[in-house]
């Protein structure tokens, strides 16, 4: 059996036809209000070269009379502070391009300088910025050098470098650094309506080198101070810095030597750090002032005591930081006194002494004593304190090697 169908097409249809129709049509009338007080804000960095007034122009404003206020030399070196050269500059305008208000914001600043037109006259004043504090978590892997890494990571350049501090003194990162490396961070950033204005603290990071896991947590110790330690409860803090100055030379050295001001040999029982006069001089260590004054060669001195055997002395000095005095609590860093020449000196510069139970030693060869690590209930309040830090650095770490694979 077979089927066929077969369709019959049908007639063509007929061709359309096209028509022109001309038709005027009203214009809509635009309705503009008179009165818009809203501002119109642009917002940018300030340029090297750039005024106030050059700033205030290239952001909308149009007024003569206020730019003329705002070259005024008075008013610039009242905002100088603030208005710097990759600051950020905000303004507000009216439609006709009159200012109604100026912000300036540096970078990492907590406050901005707020401009704004009273009785027709620029007004500045510094307001406090209302920050909101984010956690940030990232992680990486070496390929090259640290900072590339870190960089590749994207973290900002101050966390780096005090990711670089924290770990310093258990990676040499010149020598020590591997291909393969890892590390992961967990920081701060404070945000001012939305946006990232600067970098807060570490609470905790985590390097693996060459197989090696260090470990860094921010701890806060029930007096309020904080400091940085491994799983372990082991200080990353030093225990003695081992110079009292930043930037300084050594004059003179333990040992014996031709006194300068009354030229006969006497034993040197320190070093001598030439320093120009008013040089900050830093605790090399936390501690307590035993002793502030005058006393007999050494000037103006001071002498802090360190746990129970170890006390530091600095003489010379200039004058004394303002809190100073006997009793007080330092912190290791803490400006103390100024560099200065009192006493048996013959210029300026620091005389600094290290003592173990009252016999001087060689600061500069002496095996300096490590920080305290924690213990007993503080070393359990520590634990409890990172536990979650700990938890969220695994999680970085095993995403990261996800990634990886």
């Amino acid at each position: 059996m077979a089927a066929a169908i077969a369709v019959v097409p049908g007639a063509a249809p007929p061709p359309a036809s096209a028509e022109t129709v001309v038709e005027q049509l009203a214009a809509v009338p635009a309705v503009v209000q008179q009165v818009d007080t809203r501002p119109f804000i642009r917002e940018d960095r300030i340029r090297k070269g750039e005024n106030l007034a050059a700033a205030l122009r290239r952001l909308g404003m149009t007024s003569s009379k206020v730019a003329a206020q705002a070259a005024n030399p008075k008013l610039a070196r009242e905002i100088a502070d603030a208005f710097r050269p990759g600051a950020t500059i905000t303004v507000a305008t009216t439609a006709e391009g009159g200012l109604q208000s100026a912000s300036i914001h540096a970078p990492n600043a907590d406050s901005s300088l707020f401009l704004e037109l009273i009785d027709g006259r620029i007004q500045a004043s510094h307001r406090p910025l209302s920050l909101e504090t984010r956690v940030h978590m990232q992680s990486g892997v070496v390929q090259s050098s640290l900072f590339a890494a870190m960089d590749a990571a994207g973290l900002p350049d101050s966390v780096a470098e005090e990711l670089s501090r924290i770990f310093g003194d258990d990676i040499d990162f010149h020598s020590d650094l591997r291909r393969g490396d890892r590390f992961s961070v967990i920081y701060e950033v404070a945000y001012h309506q939305g946006r990232a204005v600067r970098t807060g603290r570490i609470l905790a990071a985590e390097f693996i080198n060459q197989g090696t896991r260090h470990s860094a947590y921010l701890f806060t110790h029930p007096n309020g101070t904080q400091e940085y330690y491994n799983q372990d409860g082991k200080s990353h803090k030093e225990g003695f810095l081992r110079s009292p100055l930043e930037f300084s030379r050594v004059s003179s050295g333990f040992s014996m030597r031709l006194h300068p001001v009354f030229g006969t040999w006497r034993e040197h029982k320190g070093v001598d750090y030439a320093a120009p006069h008013g040089t900050a001089v830093k605790a090399t260590a936390d501690g307590v002032v035993e002793f502030v004054g005058q006393q007999n060669g050494y000037g103006n001195f001071i002498v802090l005591r360190h746990r129970d055997r170890y006390t530091t002395a600095y003489g010379h000095l200039s004058g004394f930081a303002r809190q100073i005095k006997p009793g007080t609590k330092v912190a290791q860093g803490d400006t103390i006194g100024y560099v200065g020449s009192t006493g048996w000196a013959t210029g300026p510069h620091l005389h600094y002494e290290f003592r173990i139970n009252n016999v001087h030693q060689d600061p500069l060869t002496v095996t300096l004593p490590s920080a305290a690590a924690l213990t007993g209930n503080t070393l359990t309040a520590f634990r409890n304190q990172t536990a979650a830090l700990d938890t969220q650095i695994a999680h970085l770490q095993q995403s990261k090697l996800v990634q990886l694979d």
